[in-house]
């Protein structure tokens, strides 16, 4: 049997997903004196979840990634929440970091009178600590205000953001026995994403029942197919985190059900890649999304290396900014990949217009291709002709905006 997934129109974040409430607050945590920018969230589940969770593998780890990894490395641990800072990652802080990421979590049992521990995620700036006076009265104002309607659950989405200009929402359902089940997430991220294991801060709920172990074994090829298929500067972060939650509000277990289980994961996949493409697009001061298909690699390995190696090419993003469709650029930087590509069998499509084939040029398309870079999304594809390996990469240009913004940031 099989069970149709979409992605639902208008997604309102967590809160599409039954039993989980959400809230988000100001709570100054930049100390800017803004009382009116959403810094901290708060999202609790009816009853005990389970979770699991991907991670950077950067040396230099945020505290709370180590916390999460603590919490949930407890066989058949059950979570009540998480909680979540923007405008300090509290990464590079020593040993009140990791003091102040787990009075975080204490924070959250005691103002929700919940006794299952909370996750606690930071994103924003590295090495300064937590402004924990702050921190501690936004839990509490999070707290009184956790509610399942969609405007706490938008609020919470824009409560986690740093340098996006968006939120980042995205929910999947299907029907299964006559009941409608849901995985709904929320995502931010805009600049130093390139991933290694995850590539963000993203949470994600679900209202089946799964284990942790089939939590985690779900969780690690959603993202290695999405989050960790995308590229803005090529730098991995110090926060990196996935979160995947399962109340069991619906009853139901995928493990019990081949059918089930697959539609649960492709509904988490859906998600995952979602949030991905969003993310992409709202890179900072990017432009143009670019989506890189390499194929004809003799392994898939070898596709991922030449996609990486375009893709975070400096000169290759500078000239999609330009609307330049210089292949040469492209060739070049796959041509360092150094997998044994063969000039004679290499062929290079911008959208499916042909640029080079069998290394020939096709100069009298030059006009296609200008006008193929000059949008806002368009396909590159690179096909070696040397095997059946692929791999998708989404990347982006880069401007002089970026440079501007980030030599300030």
């Amino acid at each position: 049997m099989s069970i149709q997934v979409q992605l639902i129109d208008n997604p309102n974040g967590i809160a599409d997903c039954p039993g989980f409430k959400t809230a988000g607050v100001a709570a100054d945590i930049r100390e800017k004196g803004d009382l009116e920018l959403l810094d901290l969230a708060l999202v609790t589940s009816e009853k005990p979840c389970y979770a699991a969770g991907v991670f950077t593998l950067n040396d230099v780890c945020a505290a709370p990634v180590h916390i999460c990894k603590e919490i949930l490395s407890h066989p058949g641990a059950k979570v009540a929440g998480f909680v979540v800072n923007s405008g300090n990652a509290n990464a590079a802080t020593a040993e009140q970091g990791m003091v102040d990421a787990k009075e975080m979590s204490a924070i959250a049992q005691l103002e929700t009178g919940i006794g299952s521990p909370f996750l606690v995620c930071s994103t924003g700036r590295i090495g300064r600590k937590l402004p924990m006076g702050k921190i501690k009265s936004g839990i509490a104002a999070a707290a009184q205000l956790l509610s399942e309607d969609t405007q706490a659950s938008l609020d919470t989405a824009d409560a986690i953001l740093t340098s996006d200009t968006r939120r980042k929402c995205a929910s999947a359902r299907f029907t299964y026995e006559g009941k409608t089940l849901t995985v709904s997430g929320i995502a931010k991220g805009a600049g130093m994403i390139e991933p290694n294991m995850a590539t963000m801060l993203a949470f994600l709920a679900t209202d089946l029942d799964v284990d942790s172990a089939a939590l985690k074994n779900t969780l690690v090829q959603a993202c290695n197919k999405t989050f960790n298929r995308i590229s803005i500067d090529g730098d991995m972060s110090t926060n990196d985190t996935v979160l995947l939650l399962a109340n069991g509000q619906s009853g139901l277990v995928p493990n019990d059900s081949p059918d089930l289980l697959q539609a649960f994961r492709e509904a988490v996949y859906l998600v995952c890649d979602s949030l991905a493409e969003k993310i992409v697009g709202d890179g900072e001061k990017v432009t143009k999304l670019v989506e890189l298909m390499v194929e004809g690699c003799q392994t898939e390995e070898d596709a991922e290396k030449v996609a990486r190696c375009v893709g975070n090419s400096l000169l290759v993003k500078t000239s999609w900014y330009g609307s330049d469709p210089n292949w040469g650029r492209l060739a070049d930087a796959a041509g360092y990949a150094r997998i044994g590509l063969k000039e004679a069998c290499f062929d290079i499509h911008y959208d499916d217009v042909p640029a080079l084939i069998g290394g020939i040029p096709q100069d009298s398309k030059l006009a296609e291709w200008k006008a193929i870079v000059s949008k806002k999304r368009f396909r590159i594809t690179l096909n070696l002709n040397q095997g059946s390996g692929t791999f998708r990469l989404l990347s982006t240009d880069l401007s002089e905006a970026y440079v501007n913004f980030n030599k300030s940031e």
